[in-house]
């Protein structure tokens, strides 16, 4: 049975309608060239048991991994979900509702997108927080948009090349030029402050920088700052792993202009890296110019409590080509989720597990630089990843303990061959004293 509504007459009436003679005139725009007239190899239709049998040969080669075997990270970060978020999280309430046009059927919606603004605000400790964004890296990308808008006049965006190479990637499919990105050097797992120097001038609209970095440390954000408003130029912080937030000072504390970030980590599962939930807060001066939208708290005419979808500046609705982006209906759930996920822990909670996830690291990186041949390239303050240098290419240390079913971390050299026997190794809670002590006897034998 073809799943296709149209009937030939149907097809014929609106081909009619529109004044073509067929299907293939209405794609006579596109060049003989980019059209491919092979036939597609797809196989033949099978019943439904042999489908299910041949999906489950395919989803059987996948590795299984569990919490202790595993110290990747990379943005991607496993933590332990309690069993009250994916309960509540999977309420049809939540599951069910669209963009929420009309408030007054959407105040359920509407109120949890609004206590997940004011949590992401208060850990950023910023003004103001949209609800949401698609991803960490999406975030960052409009984060950069933004700063184009707002400094209208000033074209170059320096990057540090420490944030994801994967989100700077993302950032070059914008709309911004590439010449207009200026990647910032390191130097001891750090922005160059020298090089930095030399690059900032008038033309410049905004700094970048990860707070913590794609290597796990958490840098000095002051004099960066500093040195960015004093050429009014803005400055962004990237955070792919929230959670150090909750020990960490906050961007807002070191004045920075737009903090973004990746929420995977509240209550989302490491599924194929995947789905990830953006956070995107701005100071309250710039939230006319931030993309997404923002719900509100207020009254109705009775003084009973209500809430709204306060700004939307959303192409769809009347902003047309002034527009500041295309997001919408979003990662509503994901934001519920992380709603759902932050308000179980706490605050005392969100501390203490940010604790265990420090210690957790600072404990097997002490360790492993015990190991002979193991050396630490930096020695700067991390938070729940870090990289070690070892003897030998990194890749290959991870297919030796991949062999025995231990995920020992991630080689750098996947981004920057120069690294290539650095290796980056998280812990988060789920990586307790046993199975840190089975990760540096795993490596030692890979040696």
């Amino acid at each position: 049975m073809k799943y296709i509504p149209h009937t030939s007459d149907d097809i014929k009436e609106m081909l009619h309608s529109i004044g073509a003679n067929n299907i293939e005139s209405l794609f006579s725009g596109i060049p003989l060239a980019c059209k491919d007239s092979s036939v597609l190899n797809i196989p033949k239709s099978i019943n439904e048991m042999s489908l299910h049998k041949h999906i489950e040969t395919i989803a059987n080669k996948n590795a299984p991994i569990s919490p202790g075997n595993c110290f990747l990270g990379a943005g991607a970060y496993h933590h332990y979900i309690p069993a009250t978020v994916s309960e509540l999280a999977s309420r049809s309430e939540f599951l069910t509702p669209y963009t929420p046009y009309q408030p007054e059927l959407s105040q359920g919606t509407l109120q949890v997108l609004y206590e997940f603004q004011t949590m992401i605000a208060r850990l950023f400790d910023m003004d103001v927080s949209n609800a949401s964004h698609y991803s960490g890296a999406t975030a960052f990308a409009d984060a950069c948009l933004m700063a184009t808008r707002i400094n209208r006049k000033k074209t170059k965006l320096l990057i540090s090349d420490l944030i994801h190479p994967e989100y700077i990637n993302i950032l070059r499919t914008t709309y911004i030029h590439k010449d207009q990105i200026c990647l910032i050097p390191s130097k001891n797992g750090c922005i160059d402050q020298n090089a930095l120097h030399a690059l900032i001038d008038d033309s410049t609209a905004a700094i970048a920088m990860g707070y913590p970095n794609c290597f796990g440390i958490v840098e000095e954000l002051t004099n960066i700052v500093s040195l960015a408003h004093d050429k009014h130029a803005l400055a962004i912080s990237v955070t792919p792993e929230p959670l150090a937030l909750s020990i960490l000072q906050p961007p807002g504390a070191f004045d920075i202009d737009i903090a973004v970030g990746e929420g995977l980590s509240f209550g989302l599962p490491v599924n194929f890296g995947g789905p990830s939930l953006g956070l995107f807060t701005v100071k309250k001066k710039f939230v006319r110019q931030m993309p997404g939208r923002v719900c509100g708290k207020t009254v109705d005419a009775n003084n009973n409590i209500g809430y709204v979808l306060t700004l939307s500046t959303r192409e769809q609705h009347i902003r047309r080509e002034k527009a500041t982006s295309n997001i919408c209906s979003n990662q509503a759930h994901c934001a519920t989720t992380a709603a759902i996920y932050l308000a179980a822990l706490g605050k005392n909670g969100l501390i203490e597990l940010g604790k265990k996830n420090a210690f957790n690291a600072d404990y097997a990186r002490e360790k492993l630089s015990q190991v002979k041949g193991i050396s630490l390239p930096y020695t700067s303050p991390i938070f729940n990843e870090f990289i070690v240098r070892l003897p030998k290419p990194a890749d290959q240390v991870i297919a030796t303990c991949e062999k025995d079913g231990l995920y020992p971390g991630i080689a750098i050299s996947a981004w920057q061959s120069k690294y290539k026997n650095d290796l980056l190794i998280c812990c988060t809670e789920l990586n307790d004293r046993f199975d840190i002590k089975q990760l540096i006897k795993g490596i030692t034998n890979a040696l």
